[in-house]
Order: C-alpha cells, then sequence, then structure tokens
C-alpha cells in the first residue's frame, strides 16, 4: 500500500534512558538522565529525522511502592529534568521540531500553565505544545498538601475548566496589539487588551497574562487519556491525542470513537491527530531484533517489573505472589488511569499471562504497542494502521537512548519517505503549520468593552 497525499505524523517520545524499563542498563544507553547534551542530540537526532515533535512525559513524584530504599535503588526511572525548563533550553539548539511538554491540571494552576507555555512559544518561534494530564497517583497528592489523590471524575471536570481559563488568558492580548510606537508613547492599543475576569467552580483568575499571545496563537494542545472522560476532554479541547492500542481492531475502534465526537464541537476530523504510542525494536532482520528486545527483557529486575505492575493495581503489593502463577485478580475500577487498567487486564486475560510475563509484557511499551522486526517489516506495520483508520501518526518510543533514536531516522525513516508516507522536509516553521492544523482565533476579538480596563495599568 502506497499514497502520495496523505501525510502521517511522527512525534518522538522521550524518556531520559528509553523507554523499556531497564534501558539504563542497556550497555550502550546514556545511564544518567540528568546530561543536557544527551538530550540535544536526542532532539537534533529527531529533528534531523523530521519528527514532527518530541513529547517529554512528567510526573510531580518518585514512585515508591512500598517506601524500600533497596527496592527503589534498582529503578533507573526516578529522576529527571522538569521538561518546561528543558525544552526551554532545547529550544535554542533547534529550529523546526516542535517542543511538547507535560503539565498536570490537577498540581498546577491556570495562570502558571499559560505563561510558562505562552513564554516557551517564543522562545522556540511558534513550536511550542501542552499535554494536558490529570496526573495518576497517590504520590503526587502527597507533594502537594493531600493525602488522596482527587477523585477521577472530579479531576477531568477541573481539566476542563483548568484548559478553559488558560485559553482566555492566551487571548488576554490581540495578535496586533502591541504598535511600541516610540514617536506616540502609545505601547498597546487600549481597546485590543481582554481581562478574562473568570470565575468558575474551580478556578477564579482575573488576567490579564503577562506574556503577549503566543504565535501559534495556542500552543498545541495535546491529551493522552484514552478513558471515557479522556476521550470527550480531547474530542472538545485538544489537537493531538496520544494513546494505546494492541491491535489494528482496538485502534479503528478508538480512532472512530473520538474522531465522531468531534462534530458536536463544532470541530473538523481533520484538526485532531490521534496517534498511538508504538515501542519499535529494529534489526538487520526479524530474529535480530527479536535478540535485541530479549537482551532488554533479561535486564528486568522482578522488584522493578512487580514495582511497574503495582501501579495499575493502585498501588497494591504484589512481592507476595508467585511470579510464574497467575496475576492476582485486577480491581474493578481505580482512581489512577482507568484506560491503562483495563488495557493491562485484557492483555493478562486474552494471553493468559503468569505475573512474570505480564510485567514483562509491559516493561518496554507500558501497554503501547511493541513491534520489531526489519525498517521494512516496521513501516509495513505503521502503514497498516495509517492508512486503515487506525493512526493519523505515531508516537515513537525508543527501547533504549540514543541508539534506538538513531536507528529509526536512519532506518525507519528512509523507509517511510520512498513511500510516500512522511515528510522530506518541513512544511513551516511553526508545530501548528506542520501537523496541519489551524490557528485559533481570539475568542476575544470581536469584544471591546471599556470596563474591563478599570484598574489596568498600561
Amino acid at each position: 500500500m502506497t499514497t502520495k497525499n496523505k501525510q502521517l505524523r511522527l512525534g518522538a517520545f522521550l524518556h531520559p534512558t528509553g523507554h523499556h524499563i531497564a534501558a539504563w542498563r542497556h550497555p550502550n544507553a546514556q545511564a544518567n538522565p540528568l546530561d543536557f547534551q544527551h538530550y540535544k542530540q536526542l532532539a537534533q537526532t529527531a529533528e534531523r529525522g523530521k519528527f514532527d515533535m518530541i513529547f517529554l512525559a512528567d510526573g510531580v513524584a518518585v514512585r515508591d511502592r512500598n517506601n524500600n530504599p533497596e527496592v527503589l535503588s534498582l529503578n533507573g526511572k526516578l529522576v529527571h529534568f522538569e521538561p518546561l525548563t528543558l525544552l526551554s533550553a532545547l529550544s535554542a539548539v533547534t529550529e523546526n521540531i516542535g517542543l511538547v511538554a507535560t503539565a498536570s491540571t490537577t498540581y498546577n494552576e491556570p495562570f502558571h500553565i499559560a505563561r510558562k507555555f505562552a513564554s516557551l512559544d517564543y522562545l522556540s518561534g511558534g513550536r511550542a505544545g501542552w499535554n494536558v494530564v490529570t496526573s495518576g497517583t497517590e504520590a503526587e497528592a502527597k507533594n502537594f498538601n493531600r493525602e488522596q489523590h482527587l477523585e477521577h471524575a472530579l479531576r477531568y471536570e477541573r481539566a476542563k475548566e483548568f484548559v478553559e481559563v488558560v485559553t482566555k488568558l492566551w487571548d488576554s492580548w490581540e495578535d496586533d496589539a502591541f504598535l511600541r510606537d516610540k514617536d506616540s508613547g502609545i505601547y498597546f492599543e487600549a481597546d485590543k487588551l481582554h481581562v478574562p475576569n473568570y470565575k468558575g467552580k474551580h478556578f477564579s483568575v482575573r488576567g490579564p497574562l503577562n506574556v503577549a499571545r503566543p504565535i501559534q496563537g495556542y500552543p498545541v494542545i495535546v491529551q493522552a487519556g484514552s478513558s471515557e472522560a479522556g476521550q470527550e476532554l480531547a474530542a472538545e479541547t485538544a489537537e493531538v491525542i496520544f494513546t494505546a492500542q494492541q491491535t489494528l481492531k482496538e485502534a479503528q475502534e478508538f480512532y472512530a470513537s473520538v474522531k465522531g465526537r468531534l462534530a458536536k464541537y463544532g470541530r473538523s476530523p481533520d484538526h485532531l491527530k490521534i496517534m498511538p504510542g508504538i515501542f519499535p525494536v529494529i534489526g538487520r532482520t526479524e530474529q535480530e531484533a527479536k535478540e535485541k528486545y530479549e537482551q532488554l527483557q533479561e535486564l528486568v529486575h522482578p522488584q522493578v517489573g512487580l514495582g511497574l505492575l503495582a501501579w495499575v493495581y493502585g498501588g497494591k503489593e504484589l512481592s507476595g505472589y508467585p511470579l510464574d502463577g497467575p496475576p492476582p485478580e485486577f480491581p474493578e475500577d481505580t482512581n489512577g488511569s482507568k484506560s491503562r487498567l483495563k488495557l493491562v487486564s485484557d492483555l493478562a486475560n486474552r494471553e493468559n499471562l503468569t505475573l512474570r510475563e505480564l510485567y514483562l509484557a509491559i516493561a518496554g511499551a507500558r501497554g503501547h504497542r511493541t513491534i520489531w522486526g526489519t525498517p521494512q517489516q516496521i513501516a509495513d506495520q505503521l502503514e497498516e494502521w495509517f492508512l486503515n483508520d487506525g493512526a493519523d501518526g505515531f508516537n515513537i518510543m525508543p527501547p533504549y537512548l540514543p541508539g534506538g533514536l538513531e536507528e529509526f531516522v536512519d532506518l525507519v525513516i528512509p523507509e517511510l519517505q520512498s513511500r510516500g508516507l512522511f515528510r522530506t522536509e518541513y512544511e513551516g516553521q511553526s508545530l501548528r503549520e506542520n501537523l496541519g492544523l489551524p490557528r485559533p482565533v481570539n475568542q476575544f476579538a470581536t469584544i471591546t468593552n471599556s470596563s474591563e480596563l478599570a484598574g489596568v495599568s498600561a
């Protein structure tokens, strides 16, 4: 199958040492997650491959399931840069690639987020994106004056209002508000300032934002939830959605579900890009790729594997269960990630996995799809999903870094380009232009209300 018209989108999902839970132990992996030169190399490699964006996940806690330092010491994924700080630095050493950071609506305030992402959009020349998450762990709650994480439905209710406030703050100034006329002494046109004066259930924010309207209008809004509430939030607010499916049928059902919700919000299906996560292991032969995957799997310490599963079980201690016996019964519901609980429990039941097999099954991709093979075989599988309404593109999750990303750029990207599936040059300068997304209209642009200016000093 080939196409000359439809172009897939690609994100590079950069975990510090690689996406596999044992990536830091790989002999060719960078084990230090706080090395800026490492990230500089990764960002420039992804840009050389013409990726749409690099994507940084985030959590605001160390996930310590049992307060045991000896067990914790086995996990190489505990410390990392704060993503907005890192992307600000990377904006100075890249030119075209989008810069997407995760920031929680549960443990931030709208004014902070609006200001930081607007600043990143200016620093990068219009390449910023915000991955909207509600957070998923009790550990995060305890770092922010709470003993328990907010209930799932309440988190999404708050998130919807949070995004509404942020977009109003980004629209505080019209695009051409700032004259900076030295002769007249007028710095901005007064009727092009709009003070949101927002008062809602969760937030009261006066504004205006003390950064001009972002270059892109709004930084690209990304969302990663796949639950019912997550899909609805994405349909209303998101422009890119990162998701996890194991089969083409599941991917097609999710794709149709989310795209089918857009019309009621007055949105076009083309204005939301669905990008499932893919964990690719690449070899000169299929056997070589399989051996490379098995090499990583052999590096997984059982306690680290159980810790990974504990998150799915809501923090339950699993070390007392036999590794080669069946997993304990899954909870019926969770206050964490509902979609991830369903995905992992479905996987365990469908494949009849033991506890050990289950944690190994998610050790690399965390429930996202794992594929291995030659560059041609990898491209075949991406093409199948892309051309059959399973995806608009993919969030690529290299097993270890920097090698896993370099292999994808050097071996798979040329294969996709030769099939006419992926760009050979960037279409524009901004992330929106490269993704084919429209620039939002300022929601206040037709409103002129002098009373908004009361008490606001130029």
